[in-house]
């Protein structure tokens, strides 16, 4: 993400989520944990203020995690056994990596005409079977919402066909709705796929 006016917003309210972020393991991080081969390397793509990557490296993961806002990233290094910097969906490595990348609600800041690239970069740095969560807000068009951040959405449909034209296989899809931190209750989807 390079939107410096949603990275403000971060830096500015770092508390308020941690505050948001602090609850037990979500049932699609222990799922993803679950799927990458014991011991494995992830990248945590957006890692907010390092909660998941955290839970991660706790069941033995190698975790790397990145975030454009270095106050995210700051809270993150509180966890020793996390690979932390700063880095932007841009500063992905453009060869097999990772056995798991965990991008959740994080590439929803990135610009329409940026996704696609990000997508195949994030299977560019997945080992052949590596494994993709996605989690994303579902709707139309591109806006601001009322903190300030920069928001792209989609549908399921077209979320579906740029995974597979990207590369990936899809395994599992999960719908519903959530409180964000600026206060709305937004239709959301967790994917599931393979490189």
């Amino acid at each position: 993400m390079t939107d410096n006016q949603t990275l403000a917003v971060y830096d500015e309210k770092i508390n308020d989520y941690i505050k948001l972020t602090e609850a037990p393991p979500s049932k699609s991080l222990l799922a993803f944990i679950q799927a990458v081969p014991s011991g494995g390397r992830v990248l945590d793509l957006g890692c907010g203020p390092g909660g998941a990557a955290a839970e991660m490296a706790q069941c033995g993961l190698k975790v790397d995690a990145i975030d454009g806002s270095q106050e995210m990233v700051d809270a993150t290094k509180k966890y020793l056994k996390v690979t932390t910097w700063k880095a932007t969906f841009h500063d992905l490595p453009n060869h097999p990596t990772y056995d798991g990348i965990y991008a959740n609600f994080s590439l929803l800041h990135a610009k329409r005409s940026d996704f696609i690239t990000h997508i195949k970069s994030c299977h560019d740095a997945l080992f052949q079977g590596g494994i993709f969560h996605l989690g994303m807000k579902v709707g139309t068009g591109e806006k601001r919402d009322a903190l300030g951040r920069f928001y792209t959405y989609y549908s399921v449909e077209e979320l579906t066909e740029i995974l597979v034209t990207a590369g990936f296989t899809l395994d599992y899809k999960k719908e519903g709705k959530e409180m964000g931190l600026a206060g709305e209750v937004e239709p959301f989807v967790m994917i599931k796929a393979y490189a």
